[in-house]
């Protein structure tokens, strides 16, 4: 034999009604985990650097854009962020790539020039990209690393009319007056540059 289904009762209407009540200030931003993403690039999260430590500009009508700085933090991604945040560094990039998975970060807009390349004029005429790793530690390198850097760098060339090649991107490395060594031998530039051109 089959039970009658209980109809609703007062406890579940005035529970609903309370529920209906409540103001949407107080419910969770539905957009509350969501991250903030670049202008510059869509893909990337936005995470700012300290004013501190770069250059308000307006590129390309002040400097033209002639070059990609590739460039190895020798920190972790997020202790990278962080110095860049800290107004006493003085230092910053305009991106960060992520090892574990490609995930990229921008920290200074495009427009501006980032403290990255230890040359002021190679800086005004510049986009630095960090990637998350060490010189002497090659597992850093990852495919998801590559390939989402080669896209940014991409994207980068064709939006400022780069060539992309290897006498437009440039590792550290080769700024005239740098005592950098990075990307560091173990960066694989002909894996990387048909990435690029490939993306």
């Amino acid at each position: 034999m089959e039970r009658a289904r209980p109809g609703t009762t007062r406890r579940l209407f005035l529970k609903g009604a309370a529920l209906a009540a409540v103001p949407y200030a107080l419910l969770p931003d539905a957009r509350a985990g969501a991250l903030a993403q670049s202008d510059d690039y869509p893909s990337a999260e936005w995470q700012p650097a300290s004013a501190s430590n770069y250059t308000v500009s307006s590129r390309p009508s002040t400097y033209p854009i002639d070059y990609v700085i590739i460039h190895v933090t020798q920190e972790t991604y997020t202790d990278t962020l962080a110095i860049f945040q800290n107004p006493q560094k003085k230092v910053s990039a305009h991106y960060v790539v992520r090892s574990s998975d490609g995930h990229i970060a921008q920290c200074v807009r495009e427009a501006s020039i980032a403290w990255h390349a230890g040359n002021w004029d190679y800086n005004t005429r510049s986009i630095g990209i960090e990637h998350e790793g060490w010189v002497d530690k090659p597992a850093y390198f990852t495919d998801a690393l590559y390939e989402q850097s080669a896209r940014l760098t991409a994207a980068v060339c064709t939006k400022y009319g780069i060539p992309k090649d290897r006498a437009h991107i440039l590792g550290h490395y080769e700024v005239p007056g740098t005592d950098h060594t990075d990307p560091g031998p173990n960066w694989d530039w002909t894996r990387y540059i048909r990435l690029v051109n490939f993306a």
